[in-house]
């Protein structure tokens, strides 16, 4: 009799089955990590622009909070400047408005010069994708949850959230 040398293809394809079994387990427990440290940037993020709001408020208080996220960070790859259109409070990532999958804005409202109030708001750029929730914050600092990743344009919206 010949002795065989290797794998018969039925083992092959027990151990090609057993890692498909595997990959089928874990994918989707490393997509759900992948949103919520999404989620955790984002918040994070929020409470970032909230800070350079106040910040931008404080210094600049003949405009009052600023009119865009633009106006929070500076250009980038050059070097910023502090001024009232770039105030270089925020890094120029997130003053791009993308950032860890969610789309960010932030705006002020009501009246001015000088501005009273302004509103935050942070998006998945997919939602179940990139992140389930949105979050939202206005002049009072708190961040706030809409559970289905809807957008939140005014601060009205926003305050009929519930708090994190």
């Amino acid at each position: 009799m010949r002795e065989q040398k290797g794998f018969s293809l039925i083992e092959l394809l027990i151990v090609v089955a057993i890692i498909l079994i595997i990959a089928a387990i874990a994918i989707p427990n490393l997509l759900r990590a992948r949103m919520s440290a999404n989620e955790a940037s984002a918040v994070g993020s929020i409470r970032t622009l909230n800070t350079a709001e106040v910040s931008y408020a404080t210094t600049y208080s003949t405009i009052g909070f600023s009119p865009d996220l633009p106006s929070l960070g500076g250009a980038a790859g050059v070097p910023c400047v502090p001024a009232a259109a770039t105030a270089c409070l925020i890094d120029s990532v997130l003053a791009a408005g993308i950032k860890s999958g969610y789309t960010f804005a932030a705006a002020s409202v009501a009246g001015g010069p000088p501005t009273v109030s302004y509103e935050t708001s942070g998006v998945p750029v997919t939602v179940n994708q990139t992140g389930i929730r949105s979050f939202c914050s206005y002049e009072d600092g708190v961040v706030r949850v809409q559970p289905t990743g809807a957008a939140i344009a005014t601060v009205v919206a926003c305050q009929a959230l519930a708090p994190l």
